[in-house]
């Protein structure tokens, strides 16, 4: 069963266009014999306009503003000029084609997920191999044969629609999916009837994290007015709103159930007890806290009433037993709680506490069956307990390893209930978990073309600058020397509460069975030790975060894993804001930086899309109090000319409606201009793909991590075993 989890929720000049023909023509010129890195490359030049801002007395140049601009033909010339750039240098890379074909030799093997049981059905994805995207399938009983329920496939020729469930109807007969296009975070509900697979005529436009919450004939939703013509991709989303939609009615006939028109910049989400008794709203005005009203609808309460006062906590409804709600929040429990609250007093003096606040991060909660599921966090790898609703310890559920779980979810009614669960060296698998016995057995086992048995992970314990202790997981081959001559990869991530804990990746293995070392620190910002961790790396508490990554590089050269020369960094979105921050302040800590659709403008993000959301998580230009801080840090502002930057390759889509990708043409336009070294600066820019993997075809992301390691191998020095 898929439920709402609030808190899981929670990315020019008119000689331009001339010259961009023009240079076009002599891109292949101007980086020919490029195989080697003893010259410095002639990047394509970036035309600057006069644009300066001032920011409480301190003006800030912005040369390249017009990049923002992402449907002007000048742009559009300049990505088409930057793509062949990049396209050249690495179609010179020799062991290329070779690194394509390995990757592509060890993703062809079966991969699943599980959605849930739903009525008589099992409901779950799987990819067979080189699928684009992971194929729906739905079947009778444990015993039962899969049917083909829903293929993306076939929805576009090239793999560029993803899909999602957002909810079942309480009857058990819909299922409502929406569809993302391109990548973009824009999406269109549609529903289907479980039983005969067919897709209803009901359809709903500019959802965008909209969800689906089940009443009767029907759902309710989150969306956005129609955006205008060409700024859909890049304009400010505002006065999101929650709609009931009845089935087999148009869009244009559902019926608004709720608008703040005083606060634009607000997400507002519905959420509906599963006896369909109570329905909520979760007002939050970023990434971090937020503010719940509700409605008893079985009462026909006219109005909705306010039961938790936001922004300073999260709050999450379980479920309602009777007329009283089990809610999960920070409030009062920096590593999280479970309550029971009684919405005529909902005071926190008034709570009675279920779930007690422990010493681990209580990660997610969940309902099955009529228990209730905990997820807790042990040094970043997932525990999970069964209570009964009232909070009495029922036992603990058996994984297969030390690893990640999803949350267990269900209707009431259901006996089972499934689960996914992962390692570095454990493919993603699907369990059964039976609610009354309390035991698990493989529902769809993964098996890899890896020998993963030749793989070994640790995690040990560094310093940071300011004496904080940080958990990193190392992942390499057994019986592996440290003689620091390793390729190494140092990723992570260190934000909005986010935990990174073990996960299998096909990709990773390119690396290490070429006698690399993949790094993983849970750095400050994260949630893996709860609020006062996330805390510690967030507002102005920032610095931490990079201070935190530059100390797991020195550990890992200290400790002979690796050597400047041979150290490659890499993160995404908040980690692509990591990466750039962390190459502007210490260019000489590594050999490679790998910048992934990163939030590289710290003074502009919040006017863009969703980037308003996370003002609570950064701060905002806006304020005097902020301004000072992230101009220190903005990666895009540090970046000096004269400098000898590691070879950098950003990462960034079209179709980044999250994080857009004029904060990376702005960083790498900023970036080659600055380049006094040989060391490449590249932009790669994936056409009619979104924010980083969210919804990328496969074969999309095989061309992207081929490119990937071809370029740190390439600028290591470094022939792979497949040469």
């Amino acid at each position: 069963m898929v439920k709402f989890n609030f808190i899981a929720i929670l990315n020019l000049f008119t000689m331009k266009s001339a010259f961009y023909t023009i240079a076009s023509f002599f891109i292949g010129a101007l980086i020919a014999g490029c195989g080697s890195t003893t010259a410095r490359l002639s990047y394509p030049m970036t035309h600057k306009e006069a644009q300066v801002d001032t920011y409480f007395g301190t003006k800030v140049n912005d040369p390249y503003r017009w990049l923002e601009n992402d449907t002007s033909a000048s742009t559009k010339d300049w990505v088409r000029v930057q793509k062949a750039f990049t396209d050249n240098y690495l179609s010179t890379i020799p062991f290329r084609d070779k690194i394509r074909a390995r990757y592509k030799e060890i993703m062809n093997y079966a991969k699943f997920s599980g959605i849930g049981k739903v009525g008589d059905y099992i409901i779950f994805t799987k990819n067979d191999g080189l699928q684009n995207q992971a194929v729906f399938y739905i079947q009778q009983g444990m015993d039962g044969t899969p049917e083909v329920l829903l293929d993306p496939n076939k929805l576009s020729g090239d793999g560029s629609v993803s899909v999602g469930i957002d909810g079942f109807s309480n009857d058990k007969k819909y299922m409502a999916y929406h569809v993302n296009k391109g990548g973009s975070d824009w999406q269109t509900s549609h529903v289907m009837d479980l039983a005969t697979h067919t897709v209803l005529p009901d359809e709903l436009e500019w959802l965008k994290f909209g969800g689906a919450a089940w009443r009767d004939d029907g759902y309710y939703y989150s969306g956005y007015d129609k955006p205008a013509k060409g700024t859909e991709l890049s304009v400010k989303n505002e006065y999101q709103k929650v709609y009931y939609h009845k089935l087999g009615t148009k869009q244009d006939r559902d019926e608004l159930i709720f608008e703040d028109n005083e606060h634009p910049l607000m997400y507002i989400f519905p959420q509906v007890t599963e006896d369909q008794r109570y329905l909520f709203i979760y007002k939050a005005q970023g990434t971090d806290g937020t503010e719940v009203w509700f409605k008893d609808l079985s009462k026909g309460q006219p109005a909705f009433k306010l039961l938790f006062k936001g922004f300073d906590f999260n709050y999450n409804i379980i479920a309602n037993t009777g007329d009283k709600f089990l809610v999960y929040t920070n409030n009062g429990a920096g590593n999280y709680r479970v309550v029971l609250v009684d919405p005529n007093h909902p005071e926190p003096r008034n709570w009675k506490n279920i779930i007690p606040e422990k010493e681990e991060k209580l990660e997610s909660t969940g309902t099955a069956g009529g228990k209730l599921f905990v997820s807790y966090l042990k040094d970043a790898s997932t525990r999970i307990y069964q209570y009964s609703i009232d909070g009495k310890a029922d036992h603990e559920v058996t994984l297969p390893a030390i690893g990640s779980a999803s949350a267990i979810n269900g209707f009431k009614d259901e006996g089972i209930a499934l689960y996914d669960f992962s390692s570095f060296t454990y493919a993603p698998s699907v369990f059964m978990y039976d609610i009354k016995t309390g035991q698990s057995t493989v529902f769809k086992k993964a098996v890899s073309k890896i020998n993963t048995g030749d793989y070994e992970s640790e995690q040990l314990f560094y310093t940071s600058k300011d004496g904080t202790k940080i958990p990193m997981f190392i992942i390499h081959k057994k019986g592996m020397v440290l003689d620091g001559s390793h390729p190494t990869l140092l990723y992570a991530y260190g934000g909005f509460n986010v935990s990174i804990t073990p996960y299998f990746s096909t990709s990773s293995y390119i690396l290490l069975e070429n006698n690399g070392v993949l790094a993983i620190p849970n750095l400050r910002g994260g949630g893996e030790y709860g609020e006062k961790w996330h805390k510690a790396g967030n507002l102005l508490n920032k610095q931490n975060v990079f201070d935190d990554f530059i100390a797991a590089a020195g550990y890992l050269v200290d400790k002979k894993y690796t050597s400047n020369n041979k150290l490659a960094i890499n993160g995404g979105s908040n980690g692509g804001l990591l990466v750039g921050a962390v190459m502007t302040q210490r260019p000489d800590l590594c050999k490679v930086a790998i910048p992934e659709v990163g939030v590289m403008d710290m003074l502009r993000f919040q006017k863009f899309t969703v980037g308003w959301g996370w003002t609570v998580e950064y701060g905002s230009s806006d304020s005097a109090k902020y301004f000072p801080y992230l101009y220190k840090y903005s990666p895009l502002h540090n970046i000096k000319p004269g400098t000898d930057y590691p070879a950098t390759m950003v990462l960034t889509a079209d179709h980044d409606d999250r994080v857009v990708p004029a904060h990376s043409f702005k960083f790498a336009a900023t970036l080659q201009e600055a380049q006094q070294g040989t060391n490449p600066i590249l932009i790669r820019i994936e056409s009619n793909q979104g924010h980083g993997a969210s919804g990328a075809s496969l074969s999309k992301t095989i061309e992207e991590y081929t490119d990937k390691y071809s370029f740190i191998f390439y600028n290591m020095g470094i022939t792979p075993v497949y040469q």
